[in-house]
Formats: C-alpha cells, structure tokens, sequence
C-alpha cells in the first residue's frame, strides 16, 4: 500500500506520532488509508447536504476493512457568482481544486480515494485531479435539488432568472417575480435541471466513475446517503482489484460519455470540461469528434431547461442507466469498458429499463435524430464554437442577422434591459473568453434577459464566454480563437450580417476574406483587464475554449 511509506517502520515513528495525534488507533494505522475529498460548504446550495454525505462515505469504508480521513476541496455556486466579477472565479476553480487535491493526496499517501463532489466546477476538477493521480477512486456527488413549484407547474433556477427579464419587460408584477424567487430552489442540491452540475454528474456514471443515480437522487432522498454508504464500501474493492481511474476512463469510455451527452441533452459546459479530463488521463478529445457522435445519436431527453422534464423524473424514469440502455439499442456504446462497479458498462445497463417513455424517449421516437449538442464552424469561429441545439427555438435553427457588438456582458446588459436589442439581431459579447475575461464567465444573465423579454425566438447571442447549462436559445459559446488573441470574433463589427446554420454546423460573418484581412491590420490587443493575482497567473497560462481550457505552461 502507498500510505506503507508513512507508517510502517522505526524511521517512521515521528508520522505514527502524528497519527496518534489525530486519535488514531493502532489498528486503524495498519488498514488502508482512504482521503475523502469532501466538498461541504455552507455557501453553495448544492454542498449544504455534503457533510451528512461525507459522514455515510465514512461509515462505508470503515465497515469495509480502511480507515477514512476527510480533506476538503471548495467549489464555487455558479449562481451566486452569476453576473459580476465573481464569474471570473468559476471556470478557474477547476485547475484550483485538481491542483490542491493532488497535493493533499500525495503528501498524506493516501491509498485510495472517495470523491464527494457537486457543482458545477467542482465535479470536472475533482475528475481531473483522478485520472492526473490514477490510485483507485470512486465518485458519489450530493445529488441534485427537487424542482419547485409556480402556479402549479414545475420550475428549475432557471425559471426565476427569466423572470428577471419578464418583470423589466412588464410580463409580470413584482409578487410574481417574489414568488419565483421563494419557490424555485426549494430544497438542497445541485439545481434540478440538466444544467452544468447535473450534467457531469450524469457523466461520471457513464464514465464509469460513479455508482448507479449518482446523477440522478435527489439530494434530500435517504436512497443518497445509502449510495454514499456503498461508495465508501467500493473504494476497498477497488483497492483490492487494483482497479484505476485510467483503468475506466479511457477513449472508449470518453467516447460513451459524448454519445450519452447527446441522448441527455447536457450543458455545453461539458464541452469544456470532457476535453480537459480527458487531458488528464492522456487523452486528446477533438471537438470534431462531437459532432460525429451527435450525428448518429438521437436526442432522446429534454430536461430544463429544454423542457418540462426534471432530475427527479429522469430518476424516477430509470435514470442514466436507463438512457444507456436505450440507447445501446443502436449498438452506440463500448459495452466492454470497466466501471467502479468492478463490472462493465454492458452489465451494468444489462437489465435497466426505461420506466417513463415520455421523460426518456425510445430511440424510435427521439426529439430528434442527431444529438443535443452541436459543433459550429465558420469564419467568426474557425477552431469552433458550441450550442446546446435541443435547447433552440426550431425557428431559430437558422437565422440572419445584424450584430451587435458589445465588448463586456455589462454592456450588453445594459442594451436588452433598454430595449435597444430588436428582433432578428446577433447579439455579439467579447473578450470574456479564458484570457480576456479572464475566466470565460458564463452569460446567463443576458440570455435570460433575452427569453424573459420574448426575444427567443428571434434573437442570437454569440460569445467567446460561455453560457449556463440554465440557459436556453440561440446561445453560441466558445467561439475560438477568442477576441484576446486576435480571433475573428474581435474583428465583427455593428450591422455586420451574421449567418448561423445549426443544423449544418456553420456560422459565418458575411464578409469577405480581404475585408477580414483589412480589419486584422488596424486590430490592437486589449489591456488586460487584470494583472495581478490568480486571475493574471491563469490568464497567462490558460488555452483556448476549444482545447477545454486547459492551462500550459508553455503559453
């Protein structure tokens, strides 16, 4: 065992000392020594139910034969962070959370370890520290929230965001806009749409790196802390079997992960952050290979955002398995890949039915025949861009249209709050990409402002940012190269005609290649907006959207 080297033997008497310290027994420092990477915090709604969560992971690896000793990791709520500078310190987090946990991981020697995730940033970072690492790990999140309820119907976070903008609009009075605010969120979790945390929760399962409904119980369910229980007691069989992260999370099983990302409908966001686990285990995902996936996979869920659907139902409905096993009736997984389960994804789904067609459709019967999200290229965006295609409007498929420019999401704001924002035009927000941010902020804010005033049909909104997995519309994220190295997107000017073409993964500003080349030349670098801190350190070493982000050294 690993942590050998930091008990065993007369020179090591001073760390027995110290374990003795921390009230160790003598027995519990000859077992395995298991880090729980506890995500608990009291600021972000899905982290609330960690410690209760982290408390049954402990009790499972104890019953199993190691001794469990808890770390944390921070995570940010991406909604509290929505809209100011805060946003620059979501995406960031990432490389934050997989660098602290490597370092508390191997400074402590621990033997294996239990991941205790659920947000947004959180769970990609935890994923990377994992395959960087590779000792034998398990996930098991805090679950996501029940939805709430507003005049008798189902909401999700995203719903009271929109409301922002239906009130500005006049479409609603100021108690309705309160009731939104009291009854969206009525529980703890990870917001009950297919959004950011959700998705990559969902992932992980099909990863093979969490046990069945790790995406999908509802965190105030008791069936979670039962699941937590199992996940501390797995950790020891995957020990014994010297089972690895990049034993599971290998091409194949990236491969499976974009297939069922497709079939669910999961935010963009997790075109960002697949690339960069991937990187981790020492593989290269090109986003190319997206759009190959999307084209045979159909889009078989609309969870919200997308629709009326939320992460309760896909539970109830079977879950994840459930939606890879329905689509395994197309022959679209690698069956054979190894899971934390100590068996394969194919023995796993063998015998999990879909329980509720209308929450997961049959592959017969899909939203649609290619996959929920699309890959564009064009001019504007040459190394790509990415849209959550099952969440636009079908009007909005194609569409024609004016830019308007705008170099910061303040300002943009300020434009659809003003009602200077018109039917049929291409909202453009720039320079808040990975380096000219810095931090790629998420647009939430302006894309709600844009479906609250009952512009979402007519509307686009492109950026070399990104966008929520709450947000929903013609939203086009990740547009590489971004403004702050020079990328076209920098060169678009006001009343420029814009014209995107989801279906046939194009978007192109109408310009010709020498009017482009004129514009390049008279192009200068912006000041950087901040040059000191963590913000100015990641700035510098940050890549592109479409690499997932990734931080080089070399940059």
């Amino acid at each position: 065992m690993r942590s050998d080297a930091i008990k065993n033997g007369a020179q090591n008497a001073p760390h027995r000392t110290l374990f003795n310290a921390l009230g160790f027994t003598a027995e519990e420092q000859k077992r395995p020594l298991i880090g729980i990477v506890s995500s608990f915090n009291e600021i972000v709604p899905g982290h609330m139910n960690i410690d209760k969560i982290t408390e049954a992971v402990k009790l499972g690896v104890a019953m199993a034969g190691g001794t469990p000793a808890v770390f944390p990791a921070i995570a940010v709520c991406d909604g509290i962070a929505m809209g100011h500078q805060g946003m620059k310190y979501s995406l960031v987090t990432r490389d934050l959370i997989a660098d602290s946990t490597e370092c508390m991981t191997m400074a402590h020697g621990f033997d294996a370890l239990v991941m205790i995730p659920n947000c947004d940033k959180n769970v990609p970072g935890l994923l990377m520290a994992a395959a960087r690492m590779n000792i034998p790990t398990i996930f098991v999140s805090g679950g996501p929230m029940l939805a709430g309820t507003v005049n008798g119907c189902k909401v999700s976070f995203s719903a009271a965001s929109e409301a922002v903008g239906a009130y500005a609009a006049g479409k609603i009075s100021e108690e309705e806009l309160t009731e939104y605010e009291e009854k969206t969120c009525p529980t703890c979790g990870s917001c009950s749409g297919m959004y950011t945390a959700n998705s990559m929760n969902c992932l992980t399962e099909v990863l093979g790196m969490g046990l069945r409904g790790n995406g999908t119980i509802p965190a105030v369910y008791s069936e979670r802390i039962r699941l937590a229980k199992k996940a501390g007691m797995q950790i020891m069989e995957l020990l014994k079997r010297d089972i690895k992260p990049r034993d599971i999370m290998t091409q194949e099983a990236f491969e499976n992960a974009l297939t069922i990302d497709m079939a669910l409908g999961c935010s963009t966001n997790s075109m960002l952050h697949l690339p960069a686990i991937a990187h981790e285990a020492g593989i290269e995902i090109n986003l190319d290979i997206a759009n190959k996936i999307s084209d045979k996979v159909p889009n078989l869920c609309h969870l919200a955002p997308a629709g009326p659907h939320h992460m309760e139902d896909l539970n109830e409905a079977g879950g994840v398995y459930a939606v890879m096993n329905e689509v395994n009736k197309l022959g679209l997984l690698h069956t054979d890949c190894m899971t934390v389960t100590g068996k394969t994804v194919g023995e796993n789904i063998a015998l999990c039915k879909n329980k509720n067609p209308e929450v997961i459709r049959p592959v017969d019967n899909p939203y649609s025949k290619t996959g929920g999200i699309a890959v564009l290229r064009g001019n504007i965006a040459p190394d790509s861009c990415v849209v959550k295609r099952s969440a636009v409007a079908p009007e909005m498929l194609v569409h024609e249209g004016p830019a308007r420019v705008f170099d910061c999401e303040e300002d943009a704001m300020k434009a659809i709050m003003g009602d200077q924002i018109h039917d049929g035009d291409v909202v453009v927000i720039r320079y808040e990409g990975p380096k000219g941010g810095p931090g790629m902020r998420e647009m939430l804010n302006p894309t709600s402002a844009i479906m609250g005033r009952g512009l979402g049909s007519t509307v686009a909104l492109i950026t070399d940012g990104r966008f929520s997995g709450a947000t929903r519309g013609a939203a086009i994220g990740h547009v590489s190269p971004e403004a702050a190295v020079g990328g076209p997107i920098a060169l678009i000017k006001d009343g420029d005609i814009i014209s995107i073409d989801i279906m046939a993964n194009k978007i192109n500003v109408k310009l010709s290649d020498e009017e482009l080349a004129e514009r390049r030349k008279e192009w200068q670098p912006k000041e950087p907006r901040i040059k000191t801190g963590y913000l100015a350190r990641y700035a510098a070493m940050v890549t592109s959207g479409n690499t997932g982000a990734i931080l080089d050294v070399n940059q």
